[in-house]
């Protein structure tokens, strides 16, 4: 009965430890959720050019030839997309967008580039509004419609 003391005492110990070592590790830092990091806003003109980078890279990769693709494939022209009046995504928003652009199958590439109906993929929906606004396609600078 003797060697049963300290063998209990050893026993509780590694289980206290373990349960200090648990709540001290399991848990998320502020700084792994974002929680103490300020909220920067998306920059528009480095968003849209990235993103028209991305749409040619995808619509040659993916055999896309629309009148999108031809506008974002076109070195000489600069591009005139906006967000609307109100909408005022953050910086983590646009690089969560990107990856999901980049991340896509052709098939539903095909179908953000349409010239008809294009769709977005819901990381890209910062503000919605009507499905031609939400990135800048129906809100060129000077609000006139797009083309």
């Amino acid at each position: 009965m003797s060697g049963r003391g300290p063998v209990n005492r050893r026993t509780a110990l590694l289980v206290a430890v373990a349960a200090v070592f648990a709540l001290m590790t399991l848990a998320p830092t502020p700084g792994d959720v974002g929680g103490c990091q300020p909220a920067r806003p998306l920059n528009e003109p480095v968003f849209f050019e990235t993103k028209r980078s991305i749409d040619c890279e995808r619509c040659s990769e993916c055999d896309l030839h629309t009148a999108h693709c031809q506008r974002a494939c076109d070195n000489q022209s600069t591009s005139s997309e906006q967000f609307s009046k109100n909408c005022t995504p953050l910086a983590q928003d646009g690089a969560v967008c990107l990856r999901a652009l980049l991340a896509s199958s052709c098939s539903d590439y095909a179908a953000f580039v349409d010239d008809r109906h294009p769709t977005l993929p819901t990381e890209c929906d910062f503000c919605p509004l009507g499905a031609a606004d939400r990135l800048g396609a129906a809100n060129p600078p000077g609000g006139g419609a797009a083309p």
